[in-house]
């Protein structure tokens, strides 16, 4: 099925670095420093859950080129604070500040990913596609020791692209000298890692729990990619 791939780019946020770990550790502090249980009445479940939807439907408008870099990072506390009917938009940016300078130097990954990478980088050329920020995504990668597992990191913010764009595939494919029967993409977020990868005429895998229609190459661990590459 895999016979000719050569190149292997993953996603980082959620595929490879624990995205919802790292960033609800950073989130519970906040909450507790800024003593948001009094000033929105709630508790962090809920906050945290309000939270994650409101910052995945700002990602997916970011995808979608609906709002730019600035709106999303300057506007996503100050939305989850007004469904708590509270308003405090400076505060909202100092939260924001906060949160941008922790939240890269967190360190869970995602199980089995040091000895996947280990095993893949053998026979394989490994490279990143992330949609994520230039300011943050380096730093995960150093602090976490995965960047020298890559030849290619390519971060979104810094070509004015971002998936599931065809565009940034192609990209890839000129940086890292292949061509588009020689890749494969792997990554949790279907439409951006696997339907954005599968348009640009690559193979791709989905790292997910969850259940989707028709034939689709699936992953639920990341140790799975040793028994299919």
């Amino acid at each position: 099925m895999f016979s000719n791939i050569s190149h292997i780019f993953f996603d980082l946020d959620d595929t490879l670095w624990d995205f919802e770990k790292n960033s609800q550790h950073v989130l519970q502090n906040l909450f507790s420093e800024y003593d948001l249980s009094t000033k929105l009445k709630t508790d962090f479940n809920s906050f945290h859950t309000t939270y994650k939807s409101v910052n995945s439907q700002l990602w997916h408008a970011y995808s979608k080129k609906q709002i730019n870099k600035q709106f999303l990072r300057n506007n996503r506390f100050d939305i989850v604070f007004k469904k708590f009917s509270y308003n405090n938009y400076d505060e909202n940016l100092e939260m924001t500040t906060h949160y941008l300078e922790r939240s890269p130097y967190g360190t869970h990954l995602k199980p089995g990913c040091m000895d996947v990478l280990t095993y893949l980088k053998s026979k394989y050329k490994l490279h990143i596609i992330t949609n994520g920020f230039k300011e943050v995504q380096r730093i995960k990668l150093n602090n976490c020791g995965l960047i020298n597992y890559f030849s290619q990191i390519i971060i979104s913010d810094e070509h004015n692209l971002s998936k599931p764009d065809e565009k940034v595939f192609k990209l890839a494919e000129t940086l890292a000298a292949c061509k588009s029967d020689n890749c494969i993409m792997i990554g949790d977020n279907y439409e951006n890692d696997v339907e954005g990868a599968m348009k640009a005429g690559w193979k791709a895998i989905w790292f997910s729990s969850e259940l989707k229609n028709g034939q689709i190459n699936k992953i639920e661990h990341l140790n799975e990619l040793k028994n299919i590459l």
